[in-house]
């Protein structure tokens, strides 16, 4: 990569005697006025600028934003380096190793096929909760995790092996965005590179990074810039393919105050992801700033930056100051990293200096002590309750998920006790996920009030399942030195493993008494997480209502039993001496809080637990590896197999044809996440994929996840659309991944139905409601969508990574007109489509709208004109592509590379 340096930016930085190359920001008037997160970018066009990808314009751009306008300049930024989970890592090791086949197919080097950028991979979806509150747990959930996953995980050693620049932090370790911010983030990158002599030098810039989890936003609170992005862009970026990106509208978030006493930081993260999503970032960047960000711890400022994809932002930032470089030495960076930190930021004008106010799109702010304790759900995290109506708000709930307000069930468990369940009882209560388990505040809080419960006379009700899965193993160090397991173990708290686990959906069974009690009577059980997603159908099949809190919350609703509870005025019991038990009496100080986290987080603990991160232990290191730099795939393989997205593929474009005589695969309407379009969790035994499996000879018990099976295209496109919780307007009073076959009239599940139009040559359609796609960063999402058949989906609007997604899977992303909807339009999913005006794209040309025909049974059509959502120069070469791999693919194979 050639950089023109139009601006003469290319200067020297001095640190303690040690030269670096930087691109100095102050070479560009009208940068310094900037937010933080667009100096970010600005540097790194500066950089980057190549004349062909990169131009002095795009500076140009920056330079004279206007925070005022709507974004319409599009600029290509180029990551430092790539993150990854193995859920949404492993599909994009598979296709790598595909890519590397198909290049050598259309006469190339298969070895050009490699991380260009550093890619990390921390292997943490994969742990599921089999075992819990037992001092074996965590041995037995590890060694059901390598039976389950073995193959995968040979299949990523192989990949560690083969392909240079990639990276895996093996399994139990802990959860990837924790992992990263404890240890992984540069906050100011460096690399070797040729100045502009030619000689050798070192380059620092910022550490900027793009995830394939859409929590990767959590780095934002160490001033790290990066977001979730889906895993196919994750491979093009990985490739040298830039990420084509509007210039985005920044909201300044202005923080003050403090957080009063018995809130948490957990209750400030419900309360902004609340407030933004009330406002309206979509697609936009939220930035702290103000006196009050001195005063922000940075686990705090982590939790707030992971809850960026619940408000809908692309990144939520905090920038970097005296906070970060002491959370930095805490977790045993380097005192030369630390002081290159400090001096390159002072350089460049991106330390945070509160005195000096950069001009924002939008302005919000919160007083933090208003602040109150706070819980989300019962099927979304923006959807706040204040502690103190969680009760009414849940009698309110209930009879839109049960018929009567109460159905006492008896139950008799495995060890005899005898039980009542009813509607609102909590089945899980799990301490778990990056959000909260990266924040010592709230886990000490959790520790402390276990400790006072149990001193109590306390117990977590017997039909709760209860976990603690940290998202690192200092959780472990700093509560095993402040002698806080045991009251969590006999609250039945024992750790499980270090992973994203309940959030992700790995909650594991219910006990089968309470599982089948549950189905059997219908019961509208709950969960309660300390997790960041709490989507209809993740957690668990047999669980109806989720609900975020922090850590201690979820160790006060294990006591209570039941989300039918009131903290302030129900006890949990009584102590020794007969007396009731409130919360209140045993909610933790946060004065004793903050001591036991000054008296116990040490600098060792993180040295210590990262020394070796990449070696594993005796279970990763044993596994049998492939070589070679292709891949031998097994056919026999349920959980890794050749993708089929590249079969076929030729150096010539095929054309882009308008859509004629599509059907309606699914009419869906508002909220429609990834989770309900993704596979995802349990494979139910008569699924099409437990049939699938079952026909290759593998057992029930066998199954995994769909998670785990990623690797799988034929496992995943028969779960995408299979969410229990999926409603199809197309089909009545029916849940799940169940649609009307208009060739046969039958209901079928949607991937027979999709088989049968494909043999038919029929082509399909999907219609979708308000903020269509929104959730995690799935690749599958998309991927699944278009293995289907689907050629369009038009939605009234759509969550930016999915629509994104779409477009790199060939899939056209279509909006409704402003303000009308399938509904509107008298659209009921029964018509056959015609969308006309595509085939502009071959002229490249990309159409603003196109024209949509629906035509009814009996002749009459429904015509409207659809905003077409391809919105940058470099989504359109995607799309007449194919896809964005197979854009990538094809530039490799030229010899074309960044």
């Amino acid at each position: 990569m050639t950089s023109l340096d139009t601006f003469h930016s290319r200067a020297t930085l001095d640190v303690d005697g040690r030269p670096y190359e930087i691109f100095r920001l102050d070479a560009v008037d009208g940068l310094d006025r900037l937010p933080y997160a667009l100096k970010v970018l600005a540097e790194n066009l500066l950089r980057t600028e190549d004349g062909a990808n990169v131009t002095a314009d795009h500076v140009r751009a920056l330079a004279s934003w206007d925070p005022a306008a709507e974004p319409d300049t599009e600029i290509q930024f180029t990551p430092a380096r790539v993150i990854m989970q193995d859920f949404t890592g492993v599909p994009c090791i598979v296709d790598l190793a595909t890519m590397r086949e198909a290049v050598a197919e259309l006469g190339g080097d298969p070895e050009v096929i490699n991380p260009l950028a550093p890619a990390e991979m921390v292997i943490d979806h994969s742990v599921q909760i089999d075992s819990f509150g037992l001092p074996s747990s965590l041995e037995h959930n590890k060694e059901r995790e390598y039976e389950r996953n073995a193959e995968r995980y040979q299949f990523l050693r192989w990949g560690q092996g083969a392909l240079a620049n990639f990276r895996v932090v093996p399994p139990g370790t802990g959860i990837v965005h924790q992992v990263n911010i404890e240890h992984l983030a540069r906050t100011v990158f460096t690399r070797q590179t040729a100045g502009a002599d030619g000689a050798p030098v070192t380059q620092a810039y910022p550490d900027t990074c793009v995830g394939t989890d859409s929590h990767t936003t959590m780095v934002n609170g160490l001033g790290v810039l990066g977001w979730g992005v889906g895993g196919i862009e994750a491979e093009a970026a990985m490739l040298g393919q830039p990420v084509s990106m509007l210039i985005p509208r920044v909201v300044g978030f202005k923080l003050s105050g403090a957080i009063p006493a018995g809130a948490t930081a957990t209750d400030v993260v419900l309360t902004i992801t609340q407030m933004l999503r009330a406002h309206g970032v979509v697609g936009k960047i939220v930035e702290f700033y103000g006196e009050g960000v001195a005063a922000v711890p940075l686990a705090n400022r982590a939790t707030i930056g992971n809850m960026s994809p619940e408000f809908g932002s692309t990144a939520a930032i905090f920038p970097i100051d005296d906070v970060t470089l002491d959370y930095l030495r805490l977790t045993g960076r380097s005192e030369e990293n630390i002081r290159l930190v400090e001096e390159y930021t002072k350089a460049q004008g991106l330390w945070h200096d509160p005195s000096r106010q950069a001009v924002y799109s939008e302005y919000l702010e919160l007083d933090l002590s208003t602040v109150v304790p706070s819980i989300a759900g019962p099927k979304r995290p923006q959807d706040r309750i204040e502690l103190s109506d969680s009760k009414a708000a849940f009698e309110k709930t209930l009879p839109t998920y049960a018929a009567e307000p109460h159905k006492p069930t008896p139950v008799a468990l495995a060890d005899g006790t005898q039980v009542t369940l009813d509607h609102g009882h909590v089945a899980i209560a799990s301490i778990t996920s990056c959000t909260n388990t990266s924040n010592p505040s709230v886990m000490v809080a959790a520790g402390l009030l276990a400790r006072n419960a149990v001193a109590k006379g306390l117990r977590s009700k017997p039909w709760v399942k209860t976990s603690t899965a940290p998202g690192s193993q200092v959780v472990t160090d700093y509560y095993e030195k402040a002698g806080l397991w045991p009251a969590l173990n006999e609250l039945g708290f024992n750790l499980v493993g270090y992973g994203c686990a309940t959030c992700i959906g790995n909650s594991g069974p219910l006990p089968a008494e309470v599982s089948a009690a549950v189905n059997d009577a219908d019961l509208t059980v709950v969960s309660v997480l300390s997790g960041n997603r709490n989507f209809e159908g993740r957690i668990n099949p047999d669980v109806k209502m989720n609900y975020l809190a922090s850590p201690p919350l979820v160790i006060a609703y294990a006591l209570a039993g039941t989300m039918d509870f009131d903290f302030a005025t129900e006890p949990l019991g009584q102590d020794g001496e007969g007396r009731d038990v409130f919360l209140a009496d045993i909610w933790p100080d946060p004065t004793e809080v903050q001591a036991v986290i000054d008296a116990t987080i040490d600098r060792e603990m993180y040295t210590r637990d990262y020394a070796d991160v990449f070696a594993g232990d005796a279970r990763w290191q044993g596994l049998d590896t492939p070589e070679g730099e292709t891949f031998t795939w097994d056919e026999d393989s349920t959980y890794v197999r050749k993708a089929p997205f590249f079969d076929g593929l030729t150096m010539e474009l095929t054309p882009v044809e308008d859509v004629t005589g599509a059907r309606v695969l699914a009419l869906l309407g508002d909220s429609v996440t990834t989770d309900h379009i993704s596979p995802a969790g349990a494979i139910k035994a008569d699924s099409p994929a437990g049939r699938y499996l079952a026909a290759r000879g593998v057992a029930r018990k066998d199954f995994n996840s769909y998670g785990s099976r990623r690797g799988n295209h034929e496992v995943m496109i028969r779960g995408t659309f299979a969410n229990i919780r999926l409603r199809n307007q197309l089909l009545d009073g029916v849940e799940g991944g169940y649609t009307r076959n208009f060739l046969t009239g039958q209901t079928e599940s949607i991937f027979d139905a999709s088989q049968a139009y494909q043999a038919a040559g029929v082509p399909l359609v999907v219609l979708g409601g308000k903020e269509y796609g929104s959730g995690s960063s799935r690749d599958w999402a998309a991927k699944g969508t278009a293995l289907l058949g689907v050629k369009a989906v038009i939605a009234e609007s759509f969550e930016r990574i999915h629509r994104s997604n779409l477009i790199g899977m060939g899939v056209a992303p279509l909006q409704f007109p402003v303000g009308q909807s399938a509904a509107s339009l008298g659209l009921d999913g029964t018509e056959t489509f015609s969308i006309t005006g595509l085939t502009a794209l071959n002229d490249g040309v990309t159409p603003r709208t196109v024209t949509v025909t629906a035509r009814r049974d009996d002749g009459e059509q429904v015509t409207f004109e659809a905003t077409v959502r391809i919105d940058t120069p470099g989504e359109a070469d995607y799309f007449r592509n194919g896809g964005i791999l197979q854009y990538v693919l094809r530039g490799l194979a030229r010899g074309e590379q960044r």
